[in-house]
Protein backbone atom coordinates (compact mmCIF):
# COMPACT_ATOMS: atom_id res chain seq x y z
CA UNK A 1 0.00 0.00 0.00
CA UNK A 2 1.37 3.50 -0.51
CA UNK A 3 -1.00 5.73 1.24
CA UNK A 4 1.42 8.78 1.14
CA UNK A 5 -0.41 12.65 0.10
CA UNK A 6 3.15 13.13 -2.25
CA UNK A 7 2.22 10.31 -4.02
CA UNK A 8 -1.52 10.39 -4.41
CA UNK A 9 -0.90 14.37 -5.86
CA UNK A 10 1.53 12.56 -8.55
CA UNK A 11 -1.35 10.53 -9.67
CA UNK A 12 -3.51 13.29 -9.84
CA UNK A 13 -1.40 14.99 -12.03
CA UNK A 14 -0.54 11.69 -14.51
CA UNK A 15 -4.21 10.60 -15.11
CA UNK A 16 -6.25 11.42 -18.07
CA UNK A 17 -9.38 10.63 -16.73
CA UNK A 18 -11.12 9.13 -13.67
CA UNK A 19 -14.23 6.93 -14.03
CA UNK A 20 -15.65 8.18 -10.61
CA UNK A 21 -14.74 11.16 -8.68
CA UNK A 22 -15.73 11.40 -4.88
CA UNK A 23 -16.26 14.73 -2.88
CA UNK A 24 -16.60 14.14 1.05
CA UNK A 25 -14.45 11.92 2.99
CA UNK A 26 -15.93 11.09 5.94
CA UNK A 27 -17.96 7.49 5.87
CA UNK A 28 -20.54 8.21 3.16
CA UNK A 29 -17.34 9.05 0.69
CA UNK A 30 -15.05 6.61 1.99
CA UNK A 31 -17.56 3.95 1.83
CA UNK A 32 -17.96 4.56 -2.20
CA UNK A 33 -14.46 4.51 -2.55
CA UNK A 34 -13.40 1.46 -1.33
CA UNK A 35 -16.69 0.38 -3.48
CA UNK A 36 -15.63 1.61 -6.31
CA UNK A 37 -11.62 0.97 -6.44
CA UNK A 38 -12.47 -2.82 -5.43
CA UNK A 39 -14.58 -3.13 -8.73
CA UNK A 40 -11.88 -2.02 -10.81
CA UNK A 41 -12.96 1.47 -11.28
CA UNK A 42 -10.44 4.49 -11.77
CA UNK A 43 -11.63 6.10 -8.22
CA UNK A 44 -10.25 9.63 -7.27
CA UNK A 45 -11.28 10.71 -3.18
CA UNK A 46 -11.04 14.21 -2.16
CA UNK A 47 -11.66 15.71 1.40
CA UNK A 48 -11.45 19.63 2.37
CA UNK A 49 -10.15 18.79 5.52
CA UNK A 50 -8.93 15.33 7.07
CA UNK A 51 -11.05 11.69 6.83
CA UNK A 52 -13.82 11.99 8.93
CA UNK A 53 -13.10 15.62 10.80
CA UNK A 54 -16.93 15.88 10.18
CA UNK A 55 -19.41 14.17 11.76
CA UNK A 56 -18.05 10.68 11.09
CA UNK A 57 -15.66 10.95 13.76
CA UNK A 58 -17.96 12.51 16.55
CA UNK A 59 -20.64 9.53 16.24
CA UNK A 60 -21.36 7.60 19.78
CA UNK A 61 -19.63 4.85 18.45
CA UNK A 62 -22.16 2.41 18.13
CA UNK A 63 -22.87 -0.05 15.31
CA UNK A 64 -26.17 -0.64 15.33
CA UNK A 65 -29.88 -1.27 13.91
CA UNK A 66 -31.00 1.39 15.28
CA UNK A 67 -33.74 0.55 18.81
CA UNK A 68 -35.65 3.70 18.30
CA UNK A 69 -36.30 3.65 14.51
CA UNK A 70 -37.75 0.02 15.07
CA UNK A 71 -39.90 1.70 17.71
CA UNK A 72 -40.91 4.53 15.35
CA UNK A 73 -41.97 1.63 12.88
CA UNK A 74 -38.79 1.63 9.88
CA UNK A 75 -38.20 -1.84 10.23
CA UNK A 76 -36.72 -1.84 6.79
CA UNK A 77 -33.71 0.51 8.01
CA UNK A 78 -32.99 -1.26 11.16
CA UNK A 79 -33.47 -5.04 8.77
CA UNK A 80 -30.51 -3.37 6.50
CA UNK A 81 -28.45 -2.12 9.21
CA UNK A 82 -28.71 -5.16 11.78
CA UNK A 83 -27.23 -7.16 8.28
CA UNK A 84 -24.41 -4.46 7.86
CA UNK A 85 -23.68 -4.64 11.07
CA UNK A 86 -22.75 -8.40 11.03
CA UNK A 87 -20.70 -7.75 8.38
CA UNK A 88 -18.85 -4.50 9.36
CA UNK A 89 -17.89 -7.40 12.32
CA UNK A 90 -16.40 -9.84 10.17
CA UNK A 91 -14.81 -7.55 7.94
CA UNK A 92 -12.90 -5.60 10.45
CA UNK A 93 -13.14 -7.36 13.43
CA UNK A 94 -10.27 -4.97 15.11
CA UNK A 95 -12.06 -2.09 15.62
CA UNK A 96 -15.52 -2.90 16.09
CA UNK A 97 -16.97 -5.37 19.25
CA UNK A 98 -20.08 -6.70 20.55
CA UNK A 99 -21.24 -4.58 23.48
CA UNK A 100 -23.36 -5.52 26.35
CA UNK A 101 -26.34 -2.99 27.05
CA UNK A 102 -28.60 -2.76 29.87
CA UNK A 103 -32.25 -1.01 30.30
CA UNK A 104 -32.89 -0.52 33.92
CA UNK A 105 -36.68 -0.52 34.01
CA UNK A 106 -38.62 1.52 36.88
CA UNK A 107 -41.91 -0.14 35.53
CA UNK A 108 -43.72 -3.68 34.91
CA UNK A 109 -45.14 -2.36 31.79
CA UNK A 110 -42.19 -0.58 30.28
CA UNK A 111 -39.91 -3.43 30.99
CA UNK A 112 -42.46 -5.66 28.99
CA UNK A 113 -42.50 -2.87 26.12
CA UNK A 114 -38.86 -2.68 25.59
CA UNK A 115 -38.19 -6.71 25.95
CA UNK A 116 -40.91 -7.62 22.85
CA UNK A 117 -39.12 -4.63 20.73
CA UNK A 118 -35.83 -5.95 21.78
CA UNK A 119 -36.29 -10.34 20.55
CA UNK A 120 -37.87 -8.51 17.63
CA UNK A 121 -34.72 -7.03 17.25
CA UNK A 122 -32.50 -10.01 18.08
CA UNK A 123 -34.90 -12.13 15.13
CA UNK A 124 -34.20 -9.42 12.60
CA UNK A 125 -30.79 -10.19 13.14
CA UNK A 126 -31.08 -13.64 11.80
CA UNK A 127 -27.99 -15.23 11.39
CA UNK A 128 -26.11 -12.36 11.83
CA UNK A 129 -27.49 -12.03 15.35
CA UNK A 130 -24.46 -11.18 18.19
CA UNK A 131 -26.47 -11.80 21.26
CA UNK A 132 -29.96 -12.63 22.94
CA UNK A 133 -31.99 -10.38 24.85
CA UNK A 134 -33.04 -11.65 28.33
CA UNK A 135 -34.77 -9.89 31.15
CA UNK A 136 -32.78 -9.18 34.59
CA UNK A 137 -33.91 -8.73 38.16
CA UNK A 138 -32.70 -5.86 40.27
CA UNK A 139 -30.20 -7.79 41.43
CA UNK A 140 -28.77 -8.03 38.35
CA UNK A 141 -28.81 -4.93 36.73
CA UNK A 142 -27.33 -3.99 40.12
CA UNK A 143 -24.57 -6.32 39.21
CA UNK A 144 -24.06 -5.18 35.70
CA UNK A 145 -24.67 -1.18 36.40
CA UNK A 146 -23.30 -0.74 39.86
CA UNK A 147 -23.82 2.78 39.66
CA UNK A 148 -27.64 2.74 38.55
CA UNK A 149 -29.80 4.53 41.03
CA UNK A 150 -31.95 1.35 42.90
CA UNK A 151 -35.22 2.93 44.09
CA UNK A 152 -38.04 1.80 42.05
CA UNK A 153 -35.88 -0.31 40.14
CA UNK A 154 -37.71 -3.30 38.75
CA UNK A 155 -35.33 -5.17 37.14
CA UNK A 156 -34.02 -4.52 33.47
CA UNK A 157 -33.05 -5.84 30.43
CA UNK A 158 -30.06 -6.54 28.53
CA UNK A 159 -29.65 -6.44 25.08
CA UNK A 160 -25.97 -6.94 22.68
CA UNK A 161 -25.17 -4.77 19.98
CA UNK A 162 -21.97 -3.04 18.39
CA UNK A 163 -19.45 -0.58 19.34
CA UNK A 164 -16.25 0.82 17.51
CA UNK A 165 -13.78 2.99 16.66
CA UNK A 166 -15.23 5.45 14.17
CA UNK A 167 -12.22 7.50 13.09
CA UNK A 168 -9.96 4.31 13.25
CA UNK A 169 -12.55 2.69 10.86
CA UNK A 170 -12.63 6.00 8.01
CA UNK A 171 -9.01 5.81 8.04
CA UNK A 172 -8.88 1.74 7.71
CA UNK A 173 -11.33 2.24 4.37
CA UNK A 174 -8.69 4.77 2.98
CA UNK A 175 -6.33 2.80 3.56
CA UNK A 176 -8.33 -0.31 1.72
CA UNK A 177 -9.12 2.16 -0.91
CA UNK A 178 -5.59 3.14 -1.67
CA UNK A 179 -4.97 -0.65 -1.71
CA UNK A 180 -7.15 -1.51 -4.25
CA UNK A 181 -5.45 1.06 -6.42
CA UNK A 182 -7.67 4.42 -5.55
CA UNK A 183 -5.89 7.41 -5.16
CA UNK A 184 -7.26 9.04 -1.95
CA UNK A 185 -6.29 12.68 -0.63
CA UNK A 186 -7.53 15.00 2.35
CA UNK A 187 -6.82 18.39 2.84
CA UNK A 188 -8.08 19.18 -0.91
CA UNK A 189 -11.07 22.18 -1.59
CA UNK A 190 -13.20 21.62 -4.31
CA UNK A 191 -14.04 25.04 -6.10
CA UNK A 192 -15.70 24.22 -9.17
CA UNK A 193 -17.40 20.92 -11.14
CA UNK A 194 -16.63 21.60 -15.00
CA UNK A 195 -19.34 20.14 -16.90
CA UNK A 196 -19.14 19.74 -20.96
CA UNK A 197 -20.93 21.41 -24.34
CA UNK A 198 -24.48 19.93 -22.86
CA UNK A 199 -24.57 20.65 -19.54
CA UNK A 200 -23.23 17.38 -17.98
CA UNK A 201 -20.81 17.48 -15.06
CA UNK A 202 -17.20 16.00 -16.40
CA UNK A 203 -15.15 16.89 -13.85
CA UNK A 204 -14.32 19.36 -11.32
CA UNK A 205 -11.31 21.97 -9.90
CA UNK A 206 -9.73 21.55 -6.53
CA UNK A 207 -7.01 23.24 -4.60
CA UNK A 208 -4.49 21.42 -2.63
CA UNK A 209 -4.46 23.66 0.84
CA UNK A 210 -1.15 22.44 1.03
CA UNK A 211 0.48 24.24 -1.42
CA UNK A 212 -2.40 26.14 -2.99
CA UNK A 213 -1.83 24.36 -6.29
CA UNK A 214 -5.00 24.41 -8.14
CA UNK A 215 -6.10 20.65 -10.05
CA UNK A 216 -7.98 20.32 -12.81
CA UNK A 217 -9.41 16.84 -13.23
CA UNK A 218 -11.93 14.72 -15.89
CA UNK A 219 -14.01 12.58 -14.75
CA UNK A 220 -16.79 10.51 -15.91
CA UNK A 221 -18.80 10.27 -12.56
CA UNK A 222 -18.58 12.60 -9.89
CA UNK A 223 -20.45 12.01 -6.65
CA UNK A 224 -21.29 14.60 -3.79
CA UNK A 225 -20.73 12.59 -0.73
CA UNK A 226 -20.79 15.40 1.36
CA UNK A 227 -22.53 14.91 4.40
CA UNK A 228 -23.81 18.44 5.93
CA UNK A 229 -22.15 20.06 3.48
CA UNK A 230 -23.96 19.19 0.15
CA UNK A 231 -25.56 21.61 -0.47
CA UNK A 232 -22.45 23.72 -1.28
CA UNK A 233 -21.62 21.91 -3.48
CA UNK A 234 -24.82 21.48 -5.05
CA UNK A 235 -24.31 24.97 -5.36
CA UNK A 236 -21.42 24.82 -7.30
CA UNK A 237 -23.36 22.55 -10.04
CA UNK A 238 -26.50 25.28 -9.71
CA UNK A 239 -26.40 28.71 -8.27
CA UNK A 240 -30.05 29.12 -7.50
CA UNK A 241 -29.81 25.66 -5.34
CA UNK A 242 -32.36 25.83 -2.35
CA UNK A 243 -30.99 24.14 0.58
CA UNK A 244 -32.13 20.28 1.23
CA UNK A 245 -30.70 19.86 4.80
CA UNK A 246 -30.47 21.84 8.25
CA UNK A 247 -27.53 20.75 10.74
CA UNK A 248 -29.43 18.90 13.84
CA UNK A 249 -26.63 18.61 16.84
CA UNK A 250 -25.59 15.35 18.65
CA UNK A 251 -23.20 16.32 21.52
CA UNK A 252 -21.50 13.81 24.21
CA UNK A 253 -19.36 14.37 26.94
CA UNK A 254 -16.58 12.25 28.24
CA UNK A 255 -16.25 10.89 31.59
CA UNK A 256 -14.14 8.38 33.93
CA UNK A 257 -14.83 5.22 33.77
CA UNK A 258 -15.88 4.91 37.21
CA UNK A 259 -19.22 6.59 37.14
CA UNK A 260 -20.82 3.40 35.25
CA UNK A 261 -18.80 0.44 36.75
CA UNK A 262 -18.41 -2.31 34.85
CA UNK A 263 -17.93 -3.55 30.84
CA UNK A 264 -21.71 -2.99 30.28
CA UNK A 265 -23.43 -0.04 28.54
CA UNK A 266 -26.53 2.52 29.70
CA UNK A 267 -29.18 2.43 27.66
CA UNK A 268 -32.07 5.13 28.48
CA UNK A 269 -34.64 4.57 25.79
CA UNK A 270 -37.12 7.65 26.66
CA UNK A 271 -35.40 10.85 27.89
CA UNK A 272 -37.13 14.28 28.04
CA UNK A 273 -36.18 15.18 24.66
CA UNK A 274 -37.41 11.93 23.23
CA UNK A 275 -33.80 10.80 22.03
CA UNK A 276 -31.99 7.43 23.56
CA UNK A 277 -28.90 8.18 25.93
CA UNK A 278 -26.21 6.23 26.21
CA UNK A 279 -23.59 5.64 28.80
CA UNK A 280 -20.75 3.57 26.96
CA UNK A 281 -17.99 2.39 27.85
CA UNK A 282 -14.86 3.51 25.34
CA UNK A 283 -11.51 3.42 25.16
CA UNK A 284 -11.05 3.10 28.95
CA UNK A 285 -13.43 6.50 29.41
CA UNK A 286 -17.60 6.24 29.14
CA UNK A 287 -19.15 8.32 26.56
CA UNK A 288 -22.77 10.05 27.51
CA UNK A 289 -24.78 11.18 25.02
CA UNK A 290 -26.64 12.31 22.35
CA UNK A 291 -28.48 15.26 22.07
CA UNK A 292 -30.83 16.31 19.20
CA UNK A 293 -30.16 19.97 18.37
CA UNK A 294 -31.64 21.67 15.49
CA UNK A 295 -29.34 24.44 14.07
CA UNK A 296 -29.12 27.07 11.59
CA UNK A 297 -26.17 27.00 10.59
CA UNK A 298 -23.60 24.32 10.02
CA UNK A 299 -19.26 24.52 10.82
CA UNK A 300 -16.98 21.78 10.54
CA UNK A 301 -16.07 21.89 14.52
CA UNK A 302 -19.16 22.69 16.57
CA UNK A 303 -19.24 22.72 20.21
CA UNK A 304 -21.74 21.57 22.48
CA UNK A 305 -24.13 23.93 23.66
CA UNK A 306 -24.33 24.91 27.36
CA UNK A 307 -28.25 23.78 27.72
CA UNK A 308 -26.95 19.81 26.08
CA UNK A 309 -24.27 19.78 28.41
CA UNK A 310 -26.65 20.77 31.38
CA UNK A 311 -29.20 17.88 30.13
CA UNK A 312 -27.06 14.87 29.44
CA UNK A 313 -25.52 15.70 33.06
CA UNK A 314 -28.99 16.08 34.49
CA UNK A 315 -30.37 12.78 32.77
CA UNK A 316 -27.44 11.08 34.05
CA UNK A 317 -27.88 12.08 37.80
CA UNK A 318 -31.25 10.95 37.03
CA UNK A 319 -29.75 7.23 36.62
CA UNK A 320 -26.79 7.00 38.53
CA UNK A 321 -25.61 7.20 42.10
CA UNK A 322 -22.86 9.69 42.75
CA UNK A 323 -23.14 10.94 38.63
CA UNK A 324 -20.68 12.93 36.88
CA UNK A 325 -20.38 17.07 37.23
CA UNK A 326 -19.17 19.64 35.31
CA UNK A 327 -15.70 18.98 37.26
CA UNK A 328 -15.98 15.52 36.11
CA UNK A 329 -16.02 16.32 32.45
CA UNK A 330 -12.90 15.20 30.12
CA UNK A 331 -13.81 15.84 26.81
CA UNK A 332 -17.10 17.49 24.92
CA UNK A 333 -17.60 16.98 21.57
CA UNK A 334 -20.71 17.39 18.93
CA UNK A 335 -21.58 15.91 15.74
CA UNK A 336 -23.95 17.47 13.15
CA UNK A 337 -26.65 15.46 11.09
CA UNK A 338 -28.93 16.44 8.16
CA UNK A 339 -32.24 17.28 8.80
CA UNK A 340 -34.81 18.35 5.96
CA UNK A 341 -34.63 22.01 5.54
CA UNK A 342 -37.14 23.60 6.72
CA UNK A 343 -40.48 24.94 4.98
CA UNK A 344 -41.55 28.50 4.85
CA UNK A 345 -44.49 27.96 6.67
CA UNK A 346 -42.51 25.57 9.47
CA UNK A 347 -39.31 27.28 10.06
CA UNK A 348 -38.95 25.04 13.20
CA UNK A 349 -39.28 21.88 11.35
CA UNK A 350 -36.94 19.02 13.14
CA UNK A 351 -38.09 16.27 10.40
CA UNK A 352 -35.26 14.65 10.17
CA UNK A 353 -34.54 13.74 6.04
CA UNK A 354 -33.90 9.62 7.09
CA UNK A 355 -31.22 7.39 9.19
CA UNK A 356 -31.63 5.53 5.74
CA UNK A 357 -30.28 7.29 2.57
CA UNK A 358 -31.05 9.23 -0.22
CA UNK A 359 -30.00 9.42 -3.51
CA UNK A 360 -30.56 12.13 -6.09
CA UNK A 361 -29.29 12.86 -10.19
CA UNK A 362 -28.62 16.53 -10.96
CA UNK A 363 -29.97 17.35 -14.07
CA UNK A 364 -26.18 17.80 -15.06
CA UNK A 365 -26.01 14.39 -13.94
CA UNK A 366 -24.15 14.57 -10.52
CA UNK A 367 -24.80 12.79 -8.21
CA UNK A 368 -25.74 13.35 -4.31
CA UNK A 369 -26.12 11.36 -1.37
CA UNK A 370 -27.84 12.47 1.41
CA UNK A 371 -28.51 10.75 5.05
CA UNK A 372 -27.23 7.46 5.96
CA UNK A 373 -25.30 6.52 8.92
CA UNK A 374 -22.25 4.71 9.91
CA UNK A 375 -23.61 1.41 10.44
CA UNK A 376 -24.97 1.41 6.65
CA UNK A 377 -21.98 2.83 4.93
CA UNK A 378 -20.94 -0.29 2.74
CA UNK A 379 -24.62 -0.54 1.65
CA UNK A 380 -24.56 3.21 1.35
CA UNK A 381 -21.50 2.55 -1.24
CA UNK A 382 -22.49 0.02 -2.99
CA UNK A 383 -25.98 1.76 -3.63
CA UNK A 384 -24.62 4.76 -4.67
CA UNK A 385 -21.92 3.33 -7.40
CA UNK A 386 -24.52 1.44 -8.80
CA UNK A 387 -26.45 4.49 -9.26
CA UNK A 388 -23.48 6.66 -10.51
CA UNK A 389 -23.49 3.09 -13.15
CA UNK A 390 -26.84 3.46 -14.05
CA UNK A 391 -26.55 7.79 -14.45
CA UNK A 392 -23.24 8.01 -16.56
CA UNK A 393 -23.27 4.76 -18.58
CA UNK A 394 -19.93 3.44 -16.84
CA UNK A 395 -19.83 0.13 -17.53
CA UNK A 396 -21.23 -2.24 -14.89
CA UNK A 397 -19.19 -4.07 -12.84
CA UNK A 398 -20.57 -6.38 -9.63
CA UNK A 399 -19.64 -4.98 -6.29
CA UNK A 400 -16.91 -6.91 -4.32
CA UNK A 401 -17.09 -5.22 -0.64
CA UNK A 402 -19.77 -7.97 0.52
CA UNK A 403 -17.34 -9.97 2.12
CA UNK A 404 -13.99 -7.82 1.58
CA UNK A 405 -12.08 -7.55 4.24
CA UNK A 406 -10.90 -3.75 5.52
CA UNK A 407 -7.42 -2.95 6.37
CA UNK A 408 -5.79 -4.04 9.37
CA UNK A 409 -8.51 -6.71 9.63
CA UNK A 410 -7.61 -9.88 11.58
CA UNK A 411 -9.33 -11.48 14.63
CA UNK A 412 -6.35 -11.22 17.11
CA UNK A 413 -6.67 -9.27 20.25
CA UNK A 414 -4.50 -6.64 21.79
CA UNK A 415 -5.11 -5.19 25.03
CA UNK A 416 -6.26 -1.23 25.58
CA UNK A 417 -6.11 0.81 22.53
CA UNK A 418 -3.46 -1.04 20.24
CA UNK A 419 -6.57 -3.29 19.50
CA UNK A 420 -7.51 -0.59 16.67
CA UNK A 421 -4.71 -1.35 14.38
CA UNK A 422 -4.82 -4.66 13.99
CA UNK A 423 -2.58 -6.17 11.59
CA UNK A 424 -0.24 -2.87 11.33
CA UNK A 425 0.33 -3.83 15.34
CA UNK A 426 3.10 -5.93 14.57
CA UNK A 427 5.17 -3.21 12.43
CA UNK A 428 4.10 -0.81 14.92
CA UNK A 429 6.08 -3.03 17.61
CA UNK A 430 9.17 -3.50 15.48
CA UNK A 431 9.45 0.41 15.47
CA UNK A 432 9.54 0.65 19.42
CA UNK A 433 12.00 -2.45 19.40
CA UNK A 434 14.31 -1.02 16.64
CA UNK A 435 14.58 2.84 18.36
CA UNK A 436 13.92 2.18 21.78
CA UNK A 437 13.50 5.99 22.37
CA UNK A 438 10.28 5.84 20.54
CA UNK A 439 8.85 3.13 22.98
CA UNK A 440 8.45 6.29 25.26
CA UNK A 441 4.80 7.55 26.37
CA UNK A 442 3.54 10.90 24.97
CA UNK A 443 1.66 11.32 28.09
CA UNK A 444 2.58 9.68 31.70
CA UNK A 445 -0.88 8.89 32.27
CA UNK A 446 -2.16 7.24 28.93
CA UNK A 447 -0.33 4.52 26.96
CA UNK A 448 0.28 6.18 23.54
CA UNK A 449 3.56 6.07 22.28
CA UNK A 450 6.11 8.11 20.26
CA UNK A 451 5.85 4.90 17.73
CA UNK A 452 2.24 5.71 16.74
CA UNK A 453 3.47 8.76 15.72
CA UNK A 454 5.93 7.65 13.45
CA UNK A 455 3.67 5.27 11.75
CA UNK A 456 1.35 7.76 11.75
CA UNK A 457 3.17 10.36 9.52
CA UNK A 458 4.75 7.31 7.36
CA UNK A 459 1.30 5.28 6.50
CA UNK A 460 -2.22 7.45 7.49
CA UNK A 461 -1.94 10.14 5.93
CA UNK A 462 -1.55 12.46 8.91
CA UNK A 463 -1.12 16.41 8.01
CA UNK A 464 -1.74 18.30 11.04
CA UNK A 465 -1.21 17.97 14.70
CA UNK A 466 -5.06 17.77 15.21
CA UNK A 467 -5.13 14.89 12.36
CA UNK A 468 -2.78 12.65 14.67
CA UNK A 469 -4.32 13.60 18.20
CA UNK A 470 -7.82 13.66 17.43
CA UNK A 471 -8.39 11.09 15.11
CA UNK A 472 -5.36 8.52 14.64
CA UNK A 473 -4.99 8.09 18.17
CA UNK A 474 -8.28 9.83 19.70
CA UNK A 475 -6.59 11.09 22.32
CA UNK A 476 -8.45 15.03 21.67
CA UNK A 477 -12.20 13.13 22.93
CA UNK A 478 -10.55 10.91 25.69
CA UNK A 479 -9.24 14.13 27.83
CA UNK A 480 -8.44 17.04 25.97
CA UNK A 481 -6.34 18.35 28.37
CA UNK A 482 -4.19 15.77 28.40
CA UNK A 483 -3.85 15.75 24.79
CA UNK A 484 -2.39 19.51 25.10
CA UNK A 485 0.03 18.69 27.29
CA UNK A 486 1.09 16.17 24.63
CA UNK A 487 1.19 18.15 21.47
CA UNK A 488 4.55 20.05 21.93
CA UNK A 489 6.38 16.23 22.23
CA UNK A 490 3.89 15.28 19.36
CA UNK A 491 4.23 17.84 17.13
CA UNK A 492 8.39 18.39 17.47
CA UNK A 493 8.62 14.15 16.52
CA UNK A 494 5.64 14.70 13.23
CA UNK A 495 7.97 18.02 12.31
CA UNK A 496 10.85 15.93 11.71
CA UNK A 497 8.75 12.88 10.48
CA UNK A 498 7.15 15.31 7.79
CA UNK A 499 10.13 17.75 7.29
CA UNK A 500 8.80 20.99 8.59
CA UNK A 501 10.66 23.78 9.85
CA UNK A 502 9.96 25.32 13.41
CA UNK A 503 7.19 27.92 11.92
CA UNK A 504 5.33 24.56 11.70
CA UNK A 505 5.30 23.33 15.09
CA UNK A 506 4.51 26.74 16.58
CA UNK A 507 1.56 27.32 14.55
CA UNK A 508 0.14 23.70 14.57
CA UNK A 509 0.32 24.56 18.27
CA UNK A 510 -1.53 27.35 18.19
CA UNK A 511 -3.92 25.71 15.92
CA UNK A 512 -4.52 23.12 18.38
CA UNK A 513 -4.64 25.25 21.58
CA UNK A 514 -7.40 27.00 19.90
CA UNK A 515 -9.33 23.49 18.93
CA UNK A 516 -8.61 22.32 22.58
CA UNK A 517 -11.02 25.21 23.74
CA UNK A 518 -14.13 23.59 21.49
CA UNK A 519 -13.38 20.25 23.76
CA UNK A 520 -13.04 21.62 27.10
CA UNK A 521 -15.83 23.34 29.79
Amino acid sequence: MNFKRTEALKQVKTADQWDIAIIGGGATGLGIAVDAASRGYKTLLIEKYDFAKGTSSKSTKLVHGGVRYLANGDVKLVYSALKERGLLFKNAPHVSFVQSFVIPSYSFFGKMKFLIGLKMYDWMAGSLRIGKSSLLNKREVIEKLPKIKTKGLIGGIQYFDGQFDDARLAINLAQTAAEHGATVLNYTDVTAITKDDAGKVNGLVFTDQQTQEVYTIKSKAVINATGIFVDDILKLDTATHKNLVRPSQGAHIVVDKKFLGNIDALMIPETSDGRVLFGVPWHDKVLLGTTDTPLNEHQIEPRPLEEEITFILNTANAYLEHAPTRQDVLSIFAGLRPLAAPTNSDSNSTKEISRDHKLIKSPSNLVTITGGKWTTYRKMGEETVDFAIATTGLENKACKTLHLPIHGSTTNKQSGHWQVYGSDMDAITKLMTDTPTLAEKIHEKYDFRMAEVVWACEHEMVVKLEDFLARRIRFLLLDAQASLEAAPKVAKLMAEQLNKNEDWVIQELEDYHSLVKKYTL
